[in-house]
């Protein structure tokens, strides 16, 4: 029985670093493409204007002013 709380008390770590892994696997490309200045002008650009429009439309579905 202490084997399987010894597996349930590693769980936190593993699900942890299986998140960083994901995070850092899936934003790879756009750190590669940050390094020229063509590229990061634009995903500077396409991600205000994202935030900006959720940002908007959130505060239209709930009427927030």
């Amino acid at each position: 029985m202490s084997n399987f709380w010894d597996n349930v008390s590693k769980f936190p770590r593993f699900l942890i670093s299986v998140l960083i892994g994901f995070f850092l696997t899936t934003l790879n490309p756009v750190f590669e493409l940050l390094k020229q200045k063509k590229t990061r002008v634009l995903i500077i650009l396409v991600s205000t204007s994202f935030f900006v429009i959720i940002y908007t439309i959130l505060q239209s579905m709930l009427g927030i002013n």
